[in-house]
């Protein structure tokens, strides 16, 4: 069984210090960081996405800044394939969909940031593409969400997206259950 990991946007300014910090994105990190490894020991196909930010407005994942960078956490090594986007969707306007499609995974594993915004879109169009996906709910981070004045605490962000997610869109799993197998 093949799989491939994508690890979707674990970029510095999501952390402490950057320009658009995340809440858990540190604990986030380190479980993407974990399930990194097992891809690596597996010898699985790893893909990295990057959003570097085109648009004169964006005030993160600037051009140039320190912030656009993969965190250390997850960094890409030798021949993993670096994708760059610029959109939420990481198949918009890429060569993600080419990609997956010459590697042909029996399932996509997905990791990374922010989840009620590029996880999401990411893994409705992996899953309307037809890829079998299983999103690794605490490899994930997203913020406060305010709408009209009332705020949507991140842990509930979380559960509401990984929620909405799971069964419909993908398979949602922990990382210690995705490692053990």
């Amino acid at each position: 069984m093949t799989k491939a990991l994508l690890i979707i946007d674990v970029q510095n300014d999501y952390f402490a210090g950057g320009r658009m910090e995340l809440v858990g994105s540190e604990a986030a990190a380190l479980q993407a960081s974990r399930v990194l490894a097992h891809f690596r020991e597996q010898g699985q196909p790893v893909i990295h996405v990057q959003h570097v930010a085109l648009s004169p407005t964006a005030t993160f994942f600037l051009p140039g800044t320190p912030g656009v960078d993969i965190n250390s956490a997850v960094a890409p090594v030798g021949e993993e394939l670096v994708v760059v986007k610029h959109r939420p969707n990481a198949f918009r306007d890429t060569q993600l969909k080419q990609i997956l499609d010459g590697l042909d995974p029996d399932e996509l594993v997905v990791v990374g940031m922010m989840t009620h915004m590029c996880i999401d879109t990411t893994v409705r169009a992996a899953s309307d593409f037809g890829f079998d996906v299983t999103l690794v709910g605490d490899a994930c981070a997203t913020r406060d969400l305010e709408f009209k004045g009332s705020i949507a605490a991140a842990a509930d962000v979380q559960t509401a997206y990984l929620a909405a997610l799971d069964g419909s869109f993908a398979k949602v799993v922990l990382a210690d259950s995705l490692i053990a197998g």
